[in-house]
């Protein structure tokens, strides 16, 4: 199939990588000219805007976007897509956004004559690289079966979650539940620790009594624990702070609009503000342990 990309970022890279291991052609786009460049050189053929992308006989296009300001200015801006591509053509944005810019870019698409899905992902950039991302997809269910077979490219655990914007529900209570568990377990640790407890015995009863977690045994955030996390070195890599930041305030914004609390949400977004504030955007978000005893943790 020929399929188009739009973004290609630290997610999005890796993911057209796979659709070009997987046998289909590409065009691709992205602000960044060495990015295009180096995905051309793997076999896509280069585009320099959107509305190239479009005019490139794509059958199906992909976006993995930043935010949903740049999702509203691909797709709804002045030489966006839904002016210049073919109806018919199925859409997927990848993006992490909230619900409503979703369901309200959805719903431009399908006027326009072209369905469209939002899916967006979970596994990180090694889940990227190695095509086992996780695929959270809202929209019509005979298109998700249509986009199955390319997000199988990518991924191995593709979701239908139901209508338009719901692959964005799905992420944002994942992400928001995500960053919440990960200072549930730095506290924990942190405070064993200080008791004078082991840390890899401490994990080690965590994860096989009731407090067992993702963030505890898969992704532990106190180093020593575990030696291929970021907390081993020096929590480089992963998921940065800045995005988890983000994700949380999507959780919250969407949470506003319907009125729903999230009290554990909002104190886990100001604790995130606060140690990005401090300048630790870049690390992976396990280093939120670092709020509790900084001084022990490299």
């Amino acid at each position: 199939m020929h399929i188009g990309f739009i973004g290609l970022g630290n997610m999005g890279a890796p993911m057209a990588r796979n659709l070009l291991k997987a046998g289909h052609r590409l065009s691709v786009c992205d602000l960044s000219a060495a990015a295009v460049a180096a995905l051309a050189e793997a076999g896509a053929s280069a585009c320099d805007s959107p509305a190239a992308v479009a005019h490139s006989e794509a059958e199906l296009i992909v976006t993995m976007l930043p935010a949903a300001a740049h999702v509203k200015a691909v797709y709804l801006g002045e030489g966006g897509l839904l002016e210049q591509v073919r109806p018919g053509v199925l859409l997927i944005d990848s993006s992490t956004i909230d619900p409503l810019s979703a369901r309200e870019v959805a719903a431009a698409a399908r006027t326009h004559g072209n369905p469209m899905l939002d899916a967006p992902v979970s596994g990180g950039t090694a889940g990227a690289a190695a095509g086992t991302l996780t695929f959270m997809v809202g929209g019509d269910a005979e298109d998700f079966e249509r986009a199955r077979p390319i997000l199988a490219g990518m991924g191995k655990n593709i979701v239908h979650c139901g209508d338009a914007g719901n692959g964005q529900v799905a992420k944002v209570a994942n992400n928001l539940l995500l960053g919440i568990s990960m200072i549930g377990a730095a506290e924990a640790m942190s405070l064993g620790v200080a008791l004078g407890m082991d840390a890899r015995v401490l994990a080690g009863v965590i994860n096989s009594s009731s407090g067992r977690c993702w963030s505890s045994d898969t992704y532990n955030p106190f180093p020593g624990v575990l030696d291929d996390v970021p907390a081993a070195r020096g929590y480089r890599g992963g998921f940065r702070c800045d995005l988890m930041l983000k994700d949380l305030g999507l959780a919250s914004e969407a949470a506003r609009q319907v009125g729903q609390p999230v009290i554990l949400g909002a104190l886990a977004q100001q604790l995130y503000q606060t140690f990005v504030a401090q300048g630790h955007e870049a690390l992976d978000f396990s280093a939120i342990i670092r709020l509790y005893n900084k001084d022990n943790h490299p």
